[in-house]
């Protein structure tokens, strides 16, 4: 699995409560962009539109040797491929109230084919943050701690 982007922040500003595999259709230079890791996550969505489930505000860089393409083609939305029982699931989670789908990264599977990885996410409170960031900070000076006293 050959990871292009991630979207690091989502796992700061979301609570994760589920990750979905999708497909993600893209033209020939995208393919080629991507490859070349010029694919940006930051504030892209996914939603329904029309029965179909649909990536936007992700932005893939024009490929240098392709037509040359505007900023609106390079932030399309792009439709995401899953299977109707995972999107009538997906469409019931959605209804529920603050619940959003998240794209955490994009990646090439074994068999050299688009893959995105969707969460399922609940928007965190600013408490909550400062609440992780507490723990974090607390779980680095304890393995500090700990690191100096079983030196060898």
């Amino acid at each position: 699995m050959k990871i292009i982007a991630e979207n690091k922040k989502a796992f700061f500003d979301y609570e994760i409560i589920d990750r979905i595999e999708a497909g993600i259709v893209l033209t020939g230079d995208e393919v080629k962009s991507a490859r070349a890791k010029h694919v940006s996550l930051q504030g892209s969505f996914a939603q329904f539109y029309r029965g179909e489930l649909m990536l936007l505000n992700a932005k893939i860089t024009p490929y240098s040797h392709a037509y040359q393409k505007t900023e609106e083609q390079m932030s399309r939305s792009r439709k995401l491929l899953l299977h109707k029982r995972e999107l009538m699931r997906l469409l019931g989670e959605l209804s529920k109230k603050g619940i959003t789908l998240i794209p955490l990264k994009i990646y090439f599977n074994d068999r050299n084919i688009a893959k995105i990885e969707l969460g399922l996410a609940k928007h965190k409170k600013s408490a909550d943050k400062k609440r992780d960031i507490k723990e974090r900070d607390v779980r680095r000076e304890t393995a500090r701690e700990l690191k100096n006293v079983y030196k060898y």
